[in-house]
This record gives structure tokens, C-alpha cells and sequence, in this order.
């Protein structure tokens, strides 16, 4: 049985992470989930996940399988995220080894961001997923793994994704992070409808879902009753 370091790395969650329940599917140690607010990122949905075509919930045809990802931006941008605490074990380049293969598709760097449990004006320091690129991807991966996550199914990038591409987010996995968000109070939920948007960089998610209400209809099949339902 491994024994835990007394020291603790502080996860930023700003998607399937907002979700306590999802979030301890990954890090069943976490500790002290609770909110924050980073600046100098966008909420974008900008790239597939394989996960979701590997559980049939992407919808190919409509080019609905993007998730969400944060990218640098220097307009001002931010977004309330979750934030919690969980052990610095079995660390890989800085990163917890079991949150990295969660977030496999991102580079996982380390941010300043406002802890709202601690006085305004003090920043604290928080893991962050962020935009990468395919490139990384295959080199800490490798080609074998892009293949059968996603060449696979027939999506040849993963972050090669246009503004004018038209993928769309994966309904089910849209809604599990709009019920997360709501779970964690209004603060939360207005940030992700208002400060989340379309690979576009321009539609929010409040417009999409005003477009789209159906989606908020989308459940999850029994398999991912725990993962995506908020």
C-alpha cells in the first residue's frame, strides 16, 4: 500500500472538474473542494476527446465531440474554476502520474489564480490543462496511442481544430459540466455560460444552450452514470 507524502499539489478544474464526484473518480484523496478564479485564460471547446467515442456518445455526423480546454488569451479573459488538494505522489514532470493520464490531451502547467477561501488580492498557485498540440501529444504518448484514440475514429488532429471548423460540444458531456457548474452555486454557473465559448471564440455557451436546449435532455448511458452527470 503506498504511503502518502505530507506534501499537496493544488488542481485547477474548469470542465468534468468542476464536478466533485468526477473529479474523485480520478483523485479519491482530494480534499478541500471549493472555488477560484484564474485571468489570462479562455474556456474553449475546441478539441475531440477520445473518450468520447470510445463510450459512442460523440456524435460524428454533427460534429458534436469537442470538450473544453483553457488557452492563453490577453484580453482580460478568466474563469471561476474548481479547486481542490490532493497528495504529490508519484509525480511526473511535476504532475501527479494519475491526474496527467486524465488529462493526457492537455500540457498540465502550473498558474497563479485567486483561492476564494483565502483574502482577495492573494494569489495562490494551482495546476492548470491548457491547449497543446498534437506534436506533444505523440511525443509523450506516442503514435501507436494517437492512433487508436482517435485516427481511429476517423479524426486525423486533435488540436488542429479552426475557429470555422463547426465542431460542436459533445451533448452529454455538455451537460454533465453545466450541472457540475450548477452544483457549485451561481457564481460558478454564470462564469461557465458567459465565459466558456464555441471553438468560434465568440458563441458563448449560454447562446448555444439558448439555441440547443435539447442538450440539457442529453443523460448519460449506465456506464458513465458517475463520470457525466454533474
Amino acid at each position: 500500500m503506498d504511503t502518502f507524502s505530507e506534501e499537496w499539489v493544488t488542481v485547477l478544474g474548469y470542465g468534468s472538474l468542476l464536478s466533485e464526484t468526477s473529479s474523485r473518480l480520478t483523485c479519491p484523496e482530494l480534499t478541500k473542494f471549493r472555488l477560484g478564479r484564474v485571468s489570462g485564460f479562455r474556456r474553449v471547446f475546441a478539441q475531440p476527446a477520445s473518450t468520447f467515442f470510445k463510450y459512442g456518445i460523440a456524435l460524428k455526423d454533427t460534429l458534436e465531440f469537442a470538450c473544453v480546454s483553457a488557452e492563453y488569451c490577453t484580453d482580460g479573459a478568466g474563469f471561476v474554476v474548481s479547486v481542490f488538494d490532493i497528495p504529490a505522489k508519484k509525480m511526473l514532470d511535476g504532475v501527479p502520474q494519475r491526474l496527467l493520464e486524465r488529462e493526457a490531451s492537455y500540457e498540465v502547467i502550473e498558474v497563479d489564480f485567486q483561492d476564494f477561501s483565502k483574502d482577495q488580492g492573494v494569489l495562490s498557485k494551482g495546476l492548470l490543462s491548457v491547449r497543446s498540440t498534437d506534436e506533444v501529444y505523440i511525443e509523450r504518448w506516442g503514435q501507436d496511442r494517437f492512433n487508436e484514440q482517435f485516427l481511429k475514429y476517423g479524426i486525423e488532429t486533435l488540436w488542429g481544430w479552426s475557429e470555422t471548423s463547426g465542431i460542436r460540444p459533445c451533448p452529454v458531456y455538455l451537460r454533465h459540466c453545466y450541472l457540475a457548474a450548477k452544483s457549485m452555486g451561481e457564481l460558478c454557473l454564470n462564469s461557465f455560460l458567459d465565459e466558456c465559448c464555441l471553438i468560434d471564440r465568440t458563441t458563448t455557451i449560454r447562446q448555444y444552450l439558448d439555441e440547443y436546449p435539447e442538450v440539457l435532455l442529453m443523460e448519460a448511458p449506465p456506464e458513465l452514470g458517475l463520470r457525466y452527470n454533474g
